[in-house]
């Protein structure tokens, strides 16, 4: 399974002094229910998502608006519009301005509040809901995702029900706190610290260097890879001795680089994953814009997390964990082209080359960033979605994958010998 090239981590928000909406031309605020909650009183919801590059997409709406897809993100505390042109500006109440950090190489992005909003998802309701709503389209997360992403959530969701990610039936389960109870049957139980809005464990021990280390992660749901590690004053990580230099993901921000190793092991709870493939981010696009507070070592993503069905409990601060027992047996892989790819057009069915990796298979098939791929093999590109192609991308070592290929109105037909580079 691809491991994921980019990921969503954690939004700091800095309010700026600007006002977008005088209080007179605010309409007054409804008297309907305020908060979370399941419509006719349910207690409990069973919502289908997509799984796209390892990211978890619900449909839901943003008052009248269509049906959305949003990532389902641990890691953020705010609704966030990242598309702004799926709302009608003139339906919002706008009250401030605000300035986003997070992770990436470039700085702080503007975006608006908007407040008094309705959310639904399913027979999940929420009402009064405060918004933020990016300027810009900054973070193009379509054209790396490949479908329509028109935003992310996650906190609230998470604050106000007992939540199961059933990976295997591609099902979120929404539960009341006061009608879930825990039960063995269930998976093993782990401990949860919620600080800042974001999930941490002590439940990790990664065996790496020889060494044993006991490390903090965050659950991170908006992170499509497996394993993040970042030094911090308690725990200094050497790189594996096999390295690649990468684009390995793209944050708030904007670029995040580093390197891609392997760990030996990991172990979570009682079990023992092996060979797992590890991002080392620069600090100058991650760790310095951690913000202060609990410190940890890292973070786990889905391509981890999908091996088990999570539930996630914040009201008494526990996780739960139950294995899929053939997940656990599959490998960690990574691309083995060294070829990124985004998806553009009206329908994201054009596939354009993003990054190529120096020396590799990609970069010596002749490959160039702007290149667009029209078959693959014997697919035509247009009839794939960017997890297919990246999975072809993943064949085997000594594989060989044709490409057909645009490049500036010229069109021409390589080959690709793909190899495990780390």
């Amino acid at each position: 399974m691809k491991t994921s090239k980019w990921l969503i981590v954690a939004i700091i928000l800095f309010v700026s002094r600007n006002t977008f909406a005088r209080t007179e031309d605010i309409p007054p605020v409804s008297e309907e229910k305020y908060g979370y909650y399941l419509d006719k009183n349910h207690k409990s919801a069973r919502i289908p998502f997509e799984l796209h590059s390892n990211l978890i997409l619900l449909y839901v709406k943003i008052n009248d608006t269509d049906s959305l897809r949003f990532i389902l993100d641990t890691g953020v505390s705010s609704i966030i519009i990242t598309d702004p042109y799926i709302l009608k500006p003139d339906k919002l109440r706008l009250t401030r301005k605000v300035n986003l950090t997070g992770a990436g190489e470039g700085k702080s992005i503007s975006a608006h509040v908007a407040i008094d909003n309705k959310f639904s998802m399913g027979r999940l309701r929420a009402n009064h809901q405060n918004i933020v709503v990016l300027e810009e389209d900054f973070l193009k997360l379509s054209e790396y995702v490949g479908v329509p992403v028109h935003g992310i959530f996650g906190y609230e969701v998470f604050n106000n029900f007992v939540v199961t990610i059933d990976f295997s039936k591609k099902e979120l389960v929404l539960m009341r706190p006061d009608k879930y109870k825990y039960k063995s049957k269930k998976g093993d139980k782990h401990p949860l610290i919620i600080e800042d809005t974001k999930p941490f464990t002590d439940a990790v021990t990664l065996f790496a260097d020889g060494r044993e280390h006991p490390i903090r992660v965050l659950i991170d749901t908006g992170a499509g890879h497996a394993l993040l590690l970042n030094n911090t004053r308690k725990e200094t990580f050497r790189l594996p001795e096999k390295v690649i230099r990468a684009q390995l993901g793209r944050g708030l921000n904007g670029v995040i680089n580093g390197n891609l190793g392997r760990i030996d092991k990991v172990r979570l709870g009682r079990f023992q994953m092996d060979n797992i493939v590890a991002s080392f981010p620069d600090s100058a696009g991650f760790g310095a814009k951690i913000k202060m507070g609990t410190e940890r070592q890292g973070n786990i993503g889905c391509e981890l997390l999908r091996r088990f069905k999570v539930t996630m409990n914040y009201q008494e601060q526990y996780m739960v964990l139950k294995p899929v027992r053939s997940r656990l047996r599959e490998k960690f892989e990574h691309d083995m082209s060294g070829m990124e790819i985004r998806a553009e057009g009206r329908d994201l069915k054009s596939y354009i080359v993003n990054h190529i990796v120096d020396e590799s298979p990609a970069s010596k098939a002749g490959l160039v960033e702007g290149d667009q791929l029209l078959f693959i093999d014997d697919h035509a590109a247009s009839d794939l979605n960017v997890s297919e192609i990246y999975k072809l991308m993943q064949r085997g070592d000594g594989k060989n994958i044709d490409l057909l290929v645009k490049r500036k109105g010229d069109i021409f037909f390589t080959q690709i010998t793909l190899r495990r580079m780390i």
